[in-house]
């Protein structure tokens, strides 16, 4: 959440900028015009308007009157304050927050008369393409009577909320609903956005996003949309975005009011209530002045099962920037889930192993001390002595932390499985298929694809394996592809949103897609598996393009739909990772382990995954 200071400075030139670029709709009002509205009070529903942006924008108001709803001491200090003679128009919000800069000296409960500027606040500025909220700014403020009744809240159920969620944009405005008259009735957005500052609440309702360190959980108001087998809420395709989903944030300060532990599943009872706010990490949310009980439901996390004898158990796993200087703590909680949660599989491809000092950015890129360190945990806590084999990155060639300089390792089970060694591979010789009709082979192992490909660049490069399994030769490549950083969130003003990230992790698909098919052009029959964190769904076009020609199928396809998902996002539970598998690869048993992403004490914030077949 910005700092006041910093919101205070932003305000006036993101209302400027916003209205230079026409996402406020219209020019600034004439100084006649000005002078006609600073001499006739208006109502918070004649700030607010039918539309996200208020047509009030960038002009001064007097004698706005309200009741203050609820005050905010700290980040974006302010109060809110709705009129309690509401117009009846549906598609007016009746409430609007007043940002004070300094901490303000109204309490709830009392009855004010607001002067000051009306301002369209875009958290996370324009570029982050939220939708913006309506705002007075510059306020003169004076209490006229205290102690009255706060606005009854609006209560937010399941029946309330439209089931689609928002419209398309404006072709003519560049894809923006900024302009578009609110339809609360149709629309999850438009119904959240009518009721932009007015006191809301909601009853008993399910988590489906755990708590977080910054005060914060999500619920549904929807229990039977897209249920997870787990109580989360699945995000299955790009048209079923789950409006029930609605975040709640704290009002007091954690220093004031610790913030209960919440698992997804868990039940967030009894009423919580509060004005509803526009986040920059979520959109609308309901800023609790009354908190509900948390309920643990008592999720625990998943064990997977051990393979057989003549079973490959294959799995990958995000360990989230792990480096030397993390606690120790860390590397037991992973060792741990490796051997008992994942039952020690054969192969495992981590993501995000950085190098032996982190993200000291000094040049260092081995990672021997690292791994070493984690495989030592893991004969601790009673798993097999892993082998390892990685290629060093360049030097900040391959995105993440700063200094970090992450990348993918192999581990294996040299008392199950075999690694091929081929020297030569390094961070930027490309690794390559060779052999006969039903005998492919790579050209280096362990090596990297098609590293100079633009489409790695500053990405992390995939990591190719042969390994060696009861006589059979299987293939391994390990993924991280490019994040979603810089993409547009759900809750956009554009809509559909922007996703520019998504157009890398389809050349990066695509370049995964032709290494295989070298693979499979040389044996229609070779077990080849391609896994990591993908960055993206099931039904994207980056999985697609891995897919493309039949060389591949997503593992996550052979789950039930309530099943399928690694990540939980903003109360989506969602397929970050994969494991895709070639035809080669027969009867197959697929598990995505749920022991991260929806608890509150996280390892990793991603869920492993594991493939076990008969090679």
């Amino acid at each position: 959440m910005s700092s006041s200071i910093s919101r205070s400075a932003a305000v006036a030139t993101v209302v400027a900028a916003a209205l230079a670029a026409g996402l406020l709709g219209g020019a600034a009002a004439s100084a006649d015009e000005a002078s006609a509205t600073a001499a006739a009070p208006v109502r918070i529903h004649d700030i607010q308007g039918t539309t996200r942006v208020s047509p009030l924008a960038g002009r001064q108001v007097t004698g706005v009157e309200g009741v203050v709803t609820a005050v905010r001491t700290y980040g974006s200090r302010g109060f809110w304050m709705q009129d309690p003679n509401p117009d009846g128009d549906p598609a007016t919000s009746e409430g609007v927050f007043v940002f004070t800069s300094s901490v303000p000296t109204v309490a709830a409960g009392d009855a004010v008369s607001v002067d000051g500027t009306v301002s369209e606040y875009v958290p996370g500025g324009l570029a982050s393409g939220n939708q913006s909220m309506t705002q007075i700014s510059k306020p003169v403020v004076t209490v006229r009577s205290k102690g009255n009744p706060v606005p009854a809240a609006v209560t937010i159920t399941a029946d309330s909320v439209p089931a689609a969620y928002a419209p398309a944009g404006d072709p003519a405005d560049g894809g923006s609903i900024g302009r578009l008259p609110l339809r609360p009735r149709s629309y999850a957005l438009d119904y959240y956005e009518s009721l932009e500052g007015m006191n809301v609440r909601i009853g008993s309702a399910r988590v489906v996003g755990a708590s977080d360190p910054y005060a914060e959980l999500w619920v549904t108001v929807k229990p039977d949309e897209n249920p997870s087998v787990r109580g989360g809420t699945v995000y299955g395709s790009y048209d079923s975005q789950n409006g029930g989903r609605l975040q709640i944030q704290q009002l007091a300060p954690l220093a004031e009011r610790p913030f209960p532990k919440a698992n997804v599943g868990d039940r967030l009872n009894g009423v919580t209530e509060g004005p509803l706010d526009f986040n920059q990490y979520g959109g609308y949310t309901l800023v609790a002045a009354t908190l509900g009980e948390v309920e643990d439901r008592g999720l625990v996390r998943e064990k997977t099962a051990p393979q057989h004898k003549n079973e490959l158990a294959v799995a990958t796993y995000n360990v989230e920037n792990l480096d030397p200087t993390d606690p120790q703590e860390k590397f037991d909680a992973l060792a741990e889930a490796v051997v008992e949660n994942l039952s020690s599989p054969d192969i495992v491809a981590l993501e995000e192993i950085q190098d032996d000092n982190g993200p000291k950015n000094d040049g260092v890129v081995t990672a021997g001390e690292t791994v070493k360190k984690f495989t030592e945990a893991i004969v601790a806590a009673g798993g097999p002595a892993y082998d390892w084999r990685s290629v060093d990155p360049e030097n900040g060639k391959d995105g993440g932390e700063p200094g970090g300089n992450i990348r993918q390792v192999f581990l294996f089970n040299p008392a199950r499985v075999s690694f091929v060694d081929r020297p030569g591979g390094d961070a930027t010789t490309a690794t390559g298929v060779t052999g006969t009709h039903g005998d492919a082979h790579l050209t280096l192992s362990p090596g990297r694809v098609d590293p100079a490909n633009a489409a790695w660049t500053d990405s992390r490069k995939p990591l190719a394996g042969e390994f060696s399994f009861r006589g059979r030769t299987v293939f391994v490549v390990a993924n991280h592809f490019g994040s979603k950083g810089g993409d547009e969130s759900i809750v956009s003003h554009h809509q559909p949103p922007n996703r520019s990230s998504e157009q890398k992790r389809l050349l990066q698909g695509q370049a995964v897609n032709a290494f295989v098919k070298d693979i499979v052009a040389l044996d229609k029959q070779a077990d080849v598996l391609v896994v990591g964190d993908i960055n993206d769904f099931e039904f994207s076009a980056a999985t697609r393009a891995m897919t493309e020609g039949g060389v591949l199928s997503p593992a996550a396809l052979s789950l039930p739909a309530n099943e399928r998902y690694s990540y939980v996002y903003q109360g989506n539970s969602q397929v970050l990772d994969q494991i895709l598998t070639s035809p080669g690869v027969h009867h197959f048993a697929y598990d995505s382990v749920h022991i991260n992403a929806e608890f509150a004490d996280q390892n990793s914030d991603h869920d492993p995954q594991v493939l076990r077949f008969r090679p």
